[in-house]
């Protein structure tokens, strides 16, 4: 014990200011000298870079899924049962709008490279892998600011939705929506809906600011794995969404959004990661509880894992709401139909097709409705809606449609 206390006061008086001040410097030096390496690579390089300086190597991390995008075997990214990730959405009301007016799942993206279908306002953002799947990493920026490539300045519709899924880790900033909009005056300006890394919602530089928290979560359930975010805006009203849950509700915006933006504060040991981002015109619409007049409903809120036919849970609010149609209805019968674009062989997709459509009947009558009601077929790529020659054009194609019988 007393060489213990010997050995300790002669480290208390050997450690001067002036030694204190080298370690400092050491300790700075060393980490710029880690991110300097990081920004020297590209590429593959780069992104195993990246996952060794957060100690998740690409043979060793803990990735929740084989798609870019929220894992579909559960609601909040989690490993387990298909079902039961559909079953905790089971009460989710979010329908995305109708028309898609811009997708990017970063496929079509050459790793290491920013991507062709956004324009950078600020900072760095590049395409890299998370298991070997395409994302959008932004890597320096405070903020670092990204916008879609639109014909259009103002391209947003009332209403409106837009999704993305996130992957949030510690360290890491969350992702800001940048909402340009017109305020009272016609004046543009720029609001903020951020989503914070341990799910929570906020408004920031409108009228109004509010906030909220993803229930019953804290860091350490919430980060390593894929959430789906959603937002969707109508007649001034803002809702926002994580995973199942609907975060915040902002009954009077008192704004009139035009286009939109992601970011957030990005650096090279932390990117902040996001992928299959989507906007769409409409909406939420609601037919439960009408008499149902129309030929069919087109949907493009049934998705699905890329070329697979199983179902996302975020396609329980659509299914939801076809459900509640079938309900208030009930002689209604329709006849789903599966499209898909014209990517990969013909054949192909018309299995595809029906595969995808014989998957959501079996998920309606999991949910109560009579198989007797329902009926299906698979059509492929040979009723195109739109062009396949862009990335929303193949989004408009890729949908499920109910036809009355």
């Amino acid at each position: 014990m007393r060489v213990l206390l010997l050995l300790m006061a002669i480290v208390m008086v050997a450690y001067t200011p002036t030694q204190a001040q080298f370690f400092k410097h050491l300790k700075h030096t060393i980490k710029h000298k880690v991110v300097h390496r990081a920004d020297s690579l590209t590429g593959s390089a780069k992104d195993k870079s990246l996952d060794k300086l957060e100690g998740k190597d690409k043979n060793t991390a803990q990735q929740p899924n084989d798609t870019p995008g929220i894992n579909t075997t559960t609601g909040n990214g989690k490993p387990g049962d298909q079902q039961q990730g559909i079953l905790s959405y089971q009460n989710y009301d979010f329908v995305p709008g109708d028309t898609i007016l811009f997708e990017d799942n970063f496929v079509d993206d050459q790793d290491g490279e920013f991507p062709s279908h956004w324009d950078l306002n600020s900072g760095q953002a590049v395409v890299n892998k998370v298991n070997d799947k395409p994302a959008f990493f932004l890597t320096q920026g405070n903020y670092c600011k990204v916008y879609p490539r639109m014909k259009t300045s103002s391209y947003l519709t009332d209403p409106f939705t837009i999704e993305f899924d996130y992957y949030p880790s510690s360290g890491a900033s969350g992702p800001i929506v940048f909402l340009k909009y017109k305020n009272k005056a016609g004046d543009d300006q720029e609001g903020e809906v951020q989503f914070g890394n341990s799910g929570e919602v906020s408004t920031g530089y409108f009228s109004k600011d509010f906030n909220n928290t993803y229930p019953n979560e804290n860091d350490d359930t919430y980060l390593n794995q894929w959430h789906h975010c959603a937002i969707i805006y109508k007649n001034n009203e803002l809702k926002c969404y994580i995973d199942q849950y609907r975060i915040l509700v902002v009954p009077s915006l008192d704004a009139i959004p035009i286009s939109f933006g992601l970011g957030g504060i990005g650096n090279q040991t932390h990117p902040m990661i996001i992928a299959n981002v989507r906007t769409a015109a409409g909406g939420n619409m609601n037919m439960i509880g009408k008499k149902f007049t129309q030929s069919k409903i087109v949907t493009h809120g049934i998705t699905f894992d890329i070329d697979k036919a199983d179902i996302k849970p975020e396609s329980m609010g659509t299914l939801n709401m076809i459900a509640g149609v079938l309900k208030s209805n009930p002689d209604l019968k329709f006849e789903i139909d599966g499209h898909t674009d014209n990517t990969g062989e013909a054949a192909h997709n018309l299995t595809l097709s029906q595969q995808r459509a014989d998957a959501v009947k079996a998920q309606l009558v999991q949910m109560g409705i009579s198989a007797s009601r329902l009926t299906t077929k698979g059509f492929g790529d040979t009723k195109p809606i739109d062009t396949n020659d862009t990335p929303e054009g193949k989004a408009n194609n890729r949908r499920v449609e109910f036809v009355k019988m």
